[in-house]
């Protein structure tokens, strides 16, 4: 009986107890057969991580963004170059591809460093898995070669025919089990090492093939950027030729500049003024409403009588001076004190109307949509060198943004248009008025508004004028009542 229930204790794993294996006691016989050697289960390896805050998906984007802009600067270099003289537009438009072609570059180190630091990771963690692979082989060849000593099942018999007790007979069954679950699991561990080592050395191959393939694209953009520097010097050397040409035209531009300015300055200067009135009268009016008010109560309280027809008279009086849209006689006519007034304001005086257009305005600032679909910034706000003449500064107060022929200009914003003119080397102006903010569109061919005209933002509010040159270029400005700032800080990322 005993016999049997030994065979049928034996039939192997698959009739073994489900239940977590206790472990071994030590019975009190002489002879007792070696435990299994503990075994390390490998460390999962930490997730290469590259140097950089910014992640591999990010920097694509931003590499797929720079040759988007490269391929629109293409486009407006090749209308440019139509005209077979040189011009500046040219060499902007050559300039602003070498920028664009360096932030590639920059933008391709940066994800080589990344795959540098994860190609040392990884190749620490093969390392470091080859070695956990071998020491789980070994601990496994040592498990084998103990359980070769009973691998037969008379022996597995034999050793537990010679427990002096039940209870013994039972521990040494237990211990048999456990030890061949321990190999088991001894396998399913190597198994799962060999399959982390093969992901690790396919990664590192996916790595590497992603490096061979951004070192090929480095070398072609230093190629592209080497043969851009090239045409822009021999651009630089051309239009050097023409340095009295490029003088007169530098200061027809600061004359232009000049005009632009003054319409800006006293059309901001009109409006302030303007509000200050509007806000002199409308206090004005309020006060002599209130007064009015306070002059009725007080005879509706000291006369209790009938009213009689001087007080109907008196009545229909006071109710025409509470309409707002009556003109009392406090309107007119102003002093000369309260003109200079006016004029000495710095800034618009708000209505509410108006403050929740200054305010709207100011908290989309970095947001706002450009004024044209597709362009690049040719010349930035602020004084810089010119780009051909020594020792000369430009000083330029918006930006300059070239784009295709004929693209719309859009307005940023909404607003009133404040006026429409044309001013002698920049064709016609567009202004436009946010509450104690102006937004000023020049360089345009046509205009599709009116003054005093509502836009809502991206509204097309005409289209941008082409040079003798074939440049197409608008000179976007913001204001700040009389105060000129920069319009790369309000206008949104592309």
């Amino acid at each position: 009986m005993l016999v049997l229930l030994g065979v049928w204790l034996l039939a192997g794993p698959a009739l073994a107890q489900k239940k977590r294996p206790q472990p071994v006691r030590r019975g009190r016989t002489q002879k007792q057969a070696p435990r299994p050697a503990p075994t390390r289960r490998a460390p999962a390896p930490r997730r290469a991580t590259g140097p950089r805050a910014k992640s591999k998906a990010q920097l694509e984007r931003e590499r797929l963004t720079n040759l988007r802009q490269i391929e629109r600067t293409s486009q407006a270099l090749d209308q440019t170059q139509a005209k077979k003289k040189v011009s500046l537009g040219q060499l902007h438009v050559i300039s602003a591809k070498l920028t664009e072609k360096k932030q590639v570059i920059r933008g391709i180190s940066t994800q080589l460093q990344g795959i540098e630091t994860n190609v040392h990771q990884t190749v620490r963690q093969v390392v470091q898995t080859q070695q956990t692979l071998a020491q789980l082989k070994a601990e496994y060849g040592r498990l084998l070669y103990t359980a070769s000593k009973t691998a037969n099942g008379f022996n597995r018999l034999m050793f537990l025919f010679a427990a002096e007790s039940f209870n013994q007979f039972s521990l040494r069954l237990r211990y048999i089990r456990q030890y061949t679950e321990e190999r088991q699991r001894q396998a399913a561990r190597i198994m799962g090492t060999q399959y982390r080592l093969h992901e690790q050395l396919t990664g590192l191959t996916r790595q590497q093939q992603r490096k061979s393939s951004l070192l090929n694209s480095q070398l072609n953009e230093n190629r592209n950027l080497l043969s851009l520097k090239s045409k822009e010097d021999e651009m630089v050397q051309q239009l050097s030729q023409q340095e009295q040409g490029l003088r007169q035209e530098l200061e027809e531009r600061r004359q232009a500049v000049n005009r632009l300015d003054n319409l800006i300055a006293e059309r901001v200067r009109e409006e302030i003024v303007r509000a200050a009135r509007a806000a002199r009268l409308a206090a004005r009016r309020e006060a002599a409403r209130a007064a009015e008010r306070e002059a009725r109560a007080a005879r509706s309280r000291s006369n209790n009588a009938t009213p009689t027809r001087r007080d109907e008279a008196t009545a229909t009086t006071e109710s025409r001076s509470d309409d707002p849209t009556a003109a009392p006689e406090s309107d007119a006519p102003e002093t000369a004190a309260e003109a200079a007034a006016d004029r000495r304001a710095v800034r618009i005086a708000l209505t509410p109307e108006t403050a929740l257009a200054s305010s709207s305005f100011s908290g989309n600032r970095g947001h706002l949509p450009w004024p044209v679909s597709r362009g690049f910034i040719s010349q930035r706000f602020g004084r810089h060198p010119h780009p051909v003449l020594r020792n000369v500064t430009v000083e330029n107060r918006g930006v300059d943004i070239q784009t295709d022929a004929g693209e719309e200009i859009r307005s940023c914003f909404d607003g009133k248009v404040l006026t429409i003119t044309n001013i002698a080397g920049m064709n016609t102006i567009v202004m436009i008025q946010h509450g104690d903010f102006f937004t000023v569109y020049a360089k345009l061919r046509s205009v599709n508004v009116q003054e005093g005209q509502r836009v809502r933002a991206r509204e097309v509010i005409g289209t941008v004028a082409t040079d003798s040159e074939g440049t197409s270029e608008v000179q976007f400005q913001v204001w700040h009542n009389s105060s000129n700032l920069n319009p790369e800080n309000w206008l949104g990322h592309r």
